[in-house]
C-alpha cells in the first residue's frame, strides 16, 4: 500500500512538472548563442500570435522550454540600459585583448563572458511557470546560490543590486560571483546568468562591471584556492535548476526548432 501511495505521489509530482530541453553547447561565439535564442523566441512569439487570433493550431505548435549552457570567447556585452563609459578601452585596445564587444538587447549593464565561465540562456516561456519577472529573477539568483552552495561557498543577494554575492551583508566585502541580465517578451525569456568558475578575473579591470564602481567581482576558484571541475558544477546547476523551478530537464533533441548547433 505505501508503495502504491509513492507511486501516486509521484505520478501526481511529475505531472506538473515543467519540461525543459537542456543542451550544452560548449565553446560558442556571442553571436551564435544570441542568434539560436531569437530564434527559439521568435519561433515562440509566432505560436502565441497565432494563439492571439484564433488560427488553427497543428501539434507543432508547442512552446518548449530550454536551457543552454555555453562557454564564450573573451566578449564585453553591453545591456540595453548600460552606459559606454563603463568600457574603459578603445577599439584599439580591445583588439590587442583579444575581446570581442556587443551591445546587447538584455537588461543591465556591462559585463565580461570568458573562458572558465559558465553562462546559462533560460529560454522559458513563463506562462508555463509564473507571470512574474522579477520572482523569475529571484529564482535564477537562487539555482545559483543553490548549486555552488555544495562547494562549500555561502552566497547571497546584494538589496537593490540583481546577481548572485559573497558577504553581501558586508559593504567593504561585497563581491559578485555571477551576473544576470535577461530580456522577455511576452513572457518568453531570453539571455540569463554566467557564473564566475575558473575565470581569469583580470578581464573585470577593463569595465565597470555592471555599472558597480564600488563592489568587487570573484569566482569560485578564486574563493576555494583551486580550480573547480566545471562539469561537475554544471550538474549542479541542472539540479538546482530543476528543484527551484519544479522542471523535468531533457535533452534536447537535433531538429527540435532547429537546434543542431
Amino acid at each position: 500500500m505505501m508503495g502504491d501511495i509513492s507511486l501516486l505521489n509521484y505520478v501526481i509530482l511529475t505531472r506538473f512538472m515543467k519540461r525543459v530541453y537542456f543542451k550544452d553547447l560548449g565553446v560558442v561565439d556571442y553571436d551564435t548563442a544570441w542568434q539560436l535564442q531569437e530564434d527559439v523566441l521568435k519561433k515562440g512569439l509566432a505560436i502565441k500570435s497565432k494563439k492571439f487570433k484564433d488560427e488553427p493550431l497543428t501539434a507543432e505548435d508547442i512552446i518548449h522550454n530550454y536551457l543552454f549552457f555555453c562557454e564564450h570567447p573573451h566578449v564585453y556585452t553591453l545591456g540595453k540600459s548600460g552606459h559606454m563609459e563603463n568600457l574603459l578601452v578603445n577599439d584599439a585596445r580591445l583588439k590587442e585583448l583579444n575581446v570581442s564587444f556587443y551591445k546587447t538587447n538584455r537588461g543591465g549593464d556591462i559585463t565580461y563572458h570568458g573562458p572558465g565561465q559558465i553562462v546559462g540562456y533560460p529560454v522559458l516561456d513563463l506562462e508555463q511557470f509564473f507571470t512574474d519577472l522579477g520572482k523569475y529573477m529571484r529564482f535564477l539568483e537562487e539555482v545559483v546560490i543553490k548549486a555552488i552552495s555544495t562547494f562549500g561557498i555561502t552566497a547571497g543577494r546584494l538589496e537593490g543590486s540583481t546577481g548572485v554575492w559573497l558577504d553581501p551583508e558586508n559593504p567593504q566585502k561585497a563581491r559578485k560571483i555571477c551576473a544576470m541580465g535577461v530580456r522577455c517578451s511576452r513572457w518568453i525569456t531570453m539571455h540569463g546568468f554566467a557564473l564566475n568558475v575558473n575565470t581569469d578575473l583580470s578581464f573585470f579591470g577593463h569595465i565597470v562591471p555592471c555599472g558597480i564602481t564600488d563592489k568587487a567581482v570573484t569566482s569560485m576558484q578564486k574563493e576555494l584556492g583551486a580550480a573547480v571541475d566545471e562539469e561537475l558544477v554544471k550538474e549542479e546547476l541542472k539540479k538546482a535548476f530543476c528543484d527551484v523551478f519544479n522542471a523535468e530537464i531533457l535533452p534536447a533533441k537535433d531538429g527540435l526548432y532547429a537546434i543542431n548547433t
